[in-house]
Parts: structure tokens; sequence; C-alpha cells
């Protein structure tokens, strides 16, 4: 059961939602500050209940709205602190501005408030999927479509979820940033509309927001550098221009 940390001020909020969440294998703990969120992301992993797995958290769902700092402060914290970490936002329905705010801070996807508990916890499965390592695999090392991709100057290892850049080592990808690169890299050339990127990362069902795409291949972008290896093409989308080794 994967743990999942609330940082919410609404205190009516986290005990449904734990309830409703627990049939989809998600154990909730709520921090009503974002100072108690901090703490419980600083301790020790123990589980509440007989059957809950002592993990650490496995994702955030962090409101904007918060006593002490607002939502987009502890976002910046919680990318310096755990930058693996998956985040999703609770943003106030027709924000734009916070939801672009957010997801240039680093998050890894959004929900509008008030929102449908069964799509939260799909939302939840789809980033937990991103940020989960394939399992090792047994020898010989694999071939074809699961062998690390190289182009020059990097590396991409989909089994370890890992980029690798020449002379840097491995880049500090959230699991959102990895699938993307990935899903550009394994068809180089191929030109990806913003809206074939948001299906293929979110799923059929998701809310088109296609200025979430541009956002996140900034911020890949500044991750990647000084490599130039994701080309705009103006009004169809983005593709990968690496050259294969």
């Amino acid at each position: 059961m994967h743990r999942i940390l609330l940082i919410d001020d609404d205190e009516h909020l986290g005990p449904p939602l734990a309830t409703y969440l627990r049939r989809f294998d998600l154990a909730l703990h709520a921090a009503l500050r974002p100072s108690a969120g901090r703490a419980l992301l600083a301790q020790p992993p123990a589980p509440r209940w007989p059957g809950e797995e002592a993990a650490p958290f496995a994702a955030v769902i962090l409101d904007v709205m918060l006593p002490e700092m607002d939502g987009f402060e502890l976002l910046r914290q919680l990318r310096r602190d755990h930058p693996q970490l998956p985040v999703l936002m609770l943003t106030a329905r027709g924000e734009l501005a916070d939801r672009v705010v957010g997801l240039e801070l680093g998050a890894d996807d959004y929900l509008p408030k008030p929102f449908e508990p069964r799509e939260l916890a799909a939302r939840l499965h789809t980033i937990l999927r991103r940020a989960t390592p394939a399992p090792p695999q047994p020898s010989p090392p694999p071939t074809g479509a699961e062998a690390p991709l190289r182009f020059e100057g990097l590396i991409l290892d989909s089994l370890r979820r890992e980029a690798v850049a020449e002379g840097r080592g491995p880049l500090d990808l959230t699991g959102t940033e990895f699938e993307l690169l990935l899903l550009l890299a394994r068809e180089p050339g191929r030109v990806f509309s913003r809206d074939d990127i948001l299906t293929r990362l979110r799923g059929h069902d998701a809310e088109l927001y296609t200025r979430a795409v541009d956002i996140l291949v900034s911020r890949l972008r500044r991750k990647l550098e000084p490599l130039q290896c994701i080309k705009t093409l103006r009004n169809a989308g983005y593709s990968f221009a690496g050259t294969p080794l």
C-alpha cells in the first residue's frame, strides 16, 4: 500500500478521503500545516494500522492555500529537500495561473478543487507509475526496447528510470520529466503534438491543458543544458533531436 501525504488545512477533507483511497491501495496521512507536513516527511516511516507498509511517502498532495506559507513556497522546499518525490497540486477551479506556477516549480500534476475522489486516485496512480523504477531484470541484459537508449552526450535507462548526461552523471529529473524525455527519445524525429503528449502521460481521460506541456518541456530543457536535444516545431509540437550512438 502506497503512503500518501496530504497537506491541506481543511480538517474535514482528510478522514473521508483516507477511507475512500484505501480501496485503491493508498494509505493517506494528513497534515493541516506545512510545518506538520515537513515533520512527517522527515520522520522514519511507521505504520498506523496492521498491514500498512512501513515505507517512505510515495507522493504528496499539496493545496495551494495554506497557513504559515502558501503551497508554492512549500513546493519549492519539497523540490529542494525531496527532489524525486511526486507532488500533485490542488488548485482553485479556473485558476490557470496557479496551475502554471505549480508546474513551473516542479509539480508533477494538478487537480482543480472541488474534485472527484476517483479522479484523484487515478491521478495518484499515474504519477506513482511514472516514479516507480521497474524491477531488476535477470541476466542477460535487456535488449531491444528495454536496452538503454544512447545518444551523443546522453543515456536513458528505462529500467533504472535514469537519465545520465556525459560529464555530469545522473540528472535530477522528476518522474514526469523523465517520462516525457523517454517518450520523445524512443522515437527520435517524430513530432508529438501537445495533446498527444498529455494523452500519453496522463491517460485518455485527461483534461487537455496544452500549456502544461510547454512548461514541462521548458523545465526539462533547463535540466538538460547544455544539451539541446528537444526541438520545437511551431504550431506542431516537439521532437527529440539527439544523435543516436
